[in-house]
C-alpha cells in the first residue's frame, strides 16, 4: 500500500454515496454511465459487493461496483471501476479492485472474478492482469457481447475476463 492509499479509507457504500459514483462515472470519460438512479440502488442493494474509496473527509474518490452472478454463486462480476481524475496515478484502482475481493473470497465463499473489458480499453486490460499475477489466478478471455449485439450505436465487442482461481 502506498501513502496516498493510507490516507484514503476503503469500505462500502452508502445510498448517500450514489451521487458521487455517478459523478465519477461521468467523469471519467470511458465508462457507460448509468442513470443516476441506477447508482442509487446499486448502493443500495449491491453494497456488500462494491468498494468505495474515501478521501479524509468521507467524500467517495473512486469505487469497484459489482454482484454475486446469480447462476453462479462463486462468481464476482465486477461492473465498473473508477476513480475521480484528481486520485488516478495512485494504484487506487488496484487497492479498490484487491480489497473488494479479499471480502468477496471471505463473505461469500468466491473463487472466480469476472468484468468485460472492449480491446481498446488499455488501462483496465492491464488493471485487471496485474490483478490476476498479484493473486496467482489464470485468466480466460472470450468475446461475452459482439457489437453486433448492442443497439445503440456503435460500440466494441464487450470481452469477458474470468480469472481465477480466487483463495482465501
Amino acid at each position: 500500500m502506498t501513502a496516498a492509499q493510507a490516507e484514503l479509507q476503503i469500505d462500502r457504500p452508502s445510498v448517500a454515496d450514489g451521487a458521487a459514483l455517478w459523478r465519477i462515472a461521468k467523469d471519467s470519460k470511458t465508462l457507460d454511465v448509468n442513470s443516476s438512479y441506477s447508482y442509487l440502488l446499486w448502493c443500495r442493494d449491491f453494497a456488500g459487493t462494491t468498494a468505495v474509496a474515501r478521501a479524509e473527509h468521507g467524500e467517495p474518490v473512486g469505487f469497484v461496483t459489482g454482484y454475486v452472478r446469480p447462476d453462479r454463486p462463486r462468481t464476482l462480476l465486477v461492473w465498473q471501476v473508477a476513480v475521480d481524475r484528481a486520485y488516478r496515478g495512485r494504484g487506487l484502482a488496484a487497492a479498490l479492485l484487491d480489497a473488494l475481493a479479499a471480502r468477496a473470497v471471505t463473505e461469500h465463499g468466491l473463487t472466480t472474478l469476472e468484468t468485460t473489458v472492449t480491446p481498446d480499453n488499455t488501462a483496465s486490460e492491464r488493471l485487471f492482469a496485474s490483478f490476476a499475477e498479484r493473486h496467482g489466478a489464470r485468466v480466460e478471455r472470450e468475446v461475452l457481447f459482439g457489437p453486433d449485439l448492442f443497439p445503440d450505436g456503435p460500440h466494441e465487442a464487450e470481452v469477458l475476463h474470468r480469472i481465477g482461481p480466487l483463495s482465501r
